[in-house]
């Protein structure tokens, strides 16, 4: 497989994934939506690249459906399952620590 397939591979990949939060966790589309006009096309990047994989970029739970990659090793880890065990919750998002 070469290169270019590979990056298609990806991109079909992730597409299917915004897919799934486009039509089954509004709560998480409106909160991407949201950030995304208080930063624009920054919180788009960070929702793809989590999507591909790399932490402490973007994760997301709605309705059993989790998307995105774990903040794990970073203190906000602890917090995020303390007041998820603690209080429940509909859905939650986390985004990356601004620059």
């Amino acid at each position: 497989m070469d290169t270019a397939e590979t990056g298609a591979a990806k991109k079909q990949d992730v597409s299917a994934q915004l897919a799934e939060i486009r039509d089954h966790m509004p709560e998480v589309y409106a909160a991407i939506k949201a950030k995304a006009a208080e930063v624009g096309n920054v919180a788009f990047e960070l929702v793809r690249r989590a999507l591909r994989g790399e932490a402490c970029c973007f994760w997301a739970i709605e309705g059993g459906r989790v998307v995105g990659t774990p903040f794990q090793g970073h203190p906000i880890e602890a917090d995020i399952a303390q007041a998820m065990v603690q209080f429940g919750c509909g859905f939650c998002v986390v985004w990356a620590e601004p620059a």
